[in-house]
């Protein structure tokens, strides 16, 4: 409520036109915002229209509303932020100030609220998450389309799309840590689209903790890696690639067998060796199939963990393939480029869209856990339109791209 003789802002919409601002900051508390901004250096220095904890929530706010411009964005999130706070309302500026505070707020603030909010929720036991007291994780990357300008060409730079030219944007890549039951990212980093997967996994790999079960697509299967992410305590369940060497060491009683990895000559010999269970199985996607799969994992006993559950577990990978799907077509929107035309401001926007990600699936998995059902089964596109309408001004409000910065 606002403070005792505040009046309520000026304006036609409802209380319930502001539920999407109450997600946001209870999953981002504005002491948490304001902790952030000056832990950047980006407190201001003088009284602005636009403080830094606001731009913020903007960037955030984008996120659930791709496709409009700077003002309507502002004026969804602007009565909201008001009430919340107990201050004056905003008085809307134009699209070049609006540009200019994204501009001083830069990336840093939204990607340190995303670091210092966003954690794995599954409780112990939740169905789909577990596997013998493990967390189910998983590892991948997605690429984004951004605005095709000559910084964010030079700095992101594009994949070359066959032997005779590129793609058609620039893009950057993100990599990121997943929870499979749950659906949250709770890591990330972020490059160019040049940049290999591998490469960034390795800004990640380090933050594993023990407890964790990390599942990876072949992609990643490479000895440096899967040492620094052995080193962490987590277990490891990775799907192999065949031309990765694994020395025998013992067969099992439930035909898997124990390995020894050793890094090649031109790794280095700095790595120490890992030892891991090799499973040959036949599931693919969860279904038989006559191809057989290789699986790579550091849980040795078949007692504890039986092949048959790691093979199972193993399809959970895909899972953060559905989590970029949440991400890249129903909230930032299919065939949607991300709108910012210099690199500090695309980051920005991608930690904004990150973070919006996690407050949605944070209110989804409460919404589940309270009804105890799985939350695999709760509709992520239900949960961005009903928060996406909460911030609506009208039914048939509709607005055009944002051709500014």
């Amino acid at each position: 409520m606002p403070r005792a003789g505040w009046s309520k802002p000026v304006s036609d919409r409802r209380l319930s036109d502001l539920v999407s601002v109450g997600v946001l900051m209870r999953t981002f508390p504005p002491a948490l915002v304001d902790e952030v901004v000056a832990e950047a250096g980006r407190t201001e220095q003088r009284n602005r229209s636009l403080p830094a904890r606001v731009m913020a929530y903007f960037a955030i706010g984008m996120a659930l509303h791709s496709e409009g411009s700077y003002e309507d964005v502002l004026s969804l999130l602007a009565d909201g932020l008001a009430w919340a706070a107990e201050g004056e309302p905003l008085v809307l500026p134009s699209k070049s100030a609006i540009f200019q505070a994204r501009v001083r707020l830069g990336s840093a603030p939204v990607e340190a609220l995303f670091r210092r909010v966003a954690e794995p929720l599954a409780a112990p036991g939740s169905s789909g998450c577990w596997l013998a007291g493990r967390r189910l994780v998983a590892i991948d990357g997605m690429c984004l389309d951004v605005a095709d300008t000559p910084d964010n060409d030079a700095w992101f730079g594009r994949e070359r799309v066959n032997t005779d030219g590129r793609a058609t944007l620039p893009q950057a890549r993100v990599v990121a840590l997943a929870e499979c039951g749950t659906h949250v990212m709770f890591d990330a980093a972020v490059g160019r689209s040049t940049t290999a997967e591998n490469t960034l996994a390795l800004e990640l790999i380090d933050r594993l903790q023990p407890g964790m079960l990390l599942l990876a697509d072949r992609g990643f299967c490479e000895f440096p890696l899967l040492a620094r992410a052995a080193a962490t305590g987590a277990d490891l369940l990775w799907r192999a690639i065949g031309n990765i060497e694994a020395r025998h060491l013992e067969t099992l009683s439930d035909g898997t067998w124990l390995a020894e990895m050793r890094p090649g000559s031109n790794t280095g010999r700095t790595l120490a060796p890992v030892t891991i269970r090799v499973i040959d199985d036949q599931l693919d996607g969860g279904r038989l199939d006559d191809t057989t799969h290789r699986l790579f994992t550091t849980m040795l006993d078949p007692i504890e963990a039986p092949a048959v559950d790691l093979a199972v577990a193993a399809a959970q990978q895909w899972e953060i393939e559905r989590t970029f799907d949440e991400l890249k077509f129903h909230q930032r929107g299919a065939h949607t480029v991300l709108r910012s035309k210099s690199p500090e401001l695309v980051i920005q926007e991608i930690w904004g869209h990150l973070c919006c990600h996690y407050a949605i699936r944070t209110l989804m998995w409460e919404s589940a856990d309270q009804s105890r059902i799985d939350p695999d089964r709760s509709s992520s596109v239900a949960a961005l339109r009903t928060t996406h309408r909460s911030t609506s001004a009208a039914a048939d409000h509709h607005s055009k791209p944002d051709q500014s910065n």
